[in-house]
């Protein structure tokens, strides 16, 4: 009897030692080949593109665009594809996002050995996969809001004013993120001057600290 595919996979992290370490992982497996790397989240979205892979698994902090950034544009432009995150970061704000994001899963990359697998096979049968601390967070974060009537809380920012918040964060210059983004540097001045106004910080060096909190960039 024929044996199905591989699942094809698009592999993103900038830490070339992680892709090769995840690499191995997953290719010791027969149902699943990574197809196409990339270092950073623009470039993932690029290979999606050209490849299209049936699972992109992303790291979140990434140059050029976070993960999450990746996934929601992913979700958006490429509606067939599946997307896992991993991650070193346990952290319930990023884990609510990635969900936001259209991602079907996260995997921490301490456990990546044990969980990975697991979770590229659930993703492809189309359930969750999630680590039991984020099963945790989300039960409790749904029963407090259910609790107290509440809707789930509103981002702060908008993912164009959390894209060129990135940049900004980087070091690039009004110009180079027109350029980037095919906008006006007029259009990225007035949305630097909103994401000042919405964070209440003062200047560039603020909002590098503040991407660098949220986990835009790495310190």
């Amino acid at each position: 009897m024929p044996q199905p595919a591989p699942t094809r996979i698009l592999l993103a992290d900038d830490h070339a030692l992680v892709r090769r370490g995840v690499r191995l992982i997953l290719e010791s497996e027969p149902d699943l080949s990574v197809v196409a790397e990339a270092d950073n989240g623009a470039e993932a979205v690029a290979q999606a593109r050209a490849h299209r892979p049936d699972l992109a698994i992303l790291d979140i902090a990434m140059p050029r665009l976070t993960g999450l950034q990746a996934a929601r544009e992913l979700s958006r432009t490429e509606p067939d594809l599946r997307i896992l995150i991993l991650t070193m970061y346990d952290n319930e704000q990023y884990f609510f996002e990635a969900l936001g994001a259209g991602a079907s899963g996260y995997v921490l990359k301490s456990v990546a050995d044990r969980d990975l697998v697991e979770a590229c096979r659930a993703t492809m049968r189309g359930e969750p996969f999630l680590y039991p601390g984020a099963v945790n967070a989300l039960v409790r974060t749904y029963l407090d809001l259910a609790r107290e009537g509440r809707a789930l809380p509103a981002r702060a920012i908008t993912d164009r004013e959390e894209e060129i918040l990135k940049l900004v964060a980087e070091g690039h210059t009004s110009q180079e993120i027109a350029d980037l983004l095919v906008i006006s540097p007029k259009t990225v001045e007035r949305h630097r001057a909103n994401l000042l106004q919405k964070l209440g910080l003062k200047d560039r060096l603020e909002l590098t600290r503040y991407a660098i909190r949220v986990g835009l960039i790495e310190p």
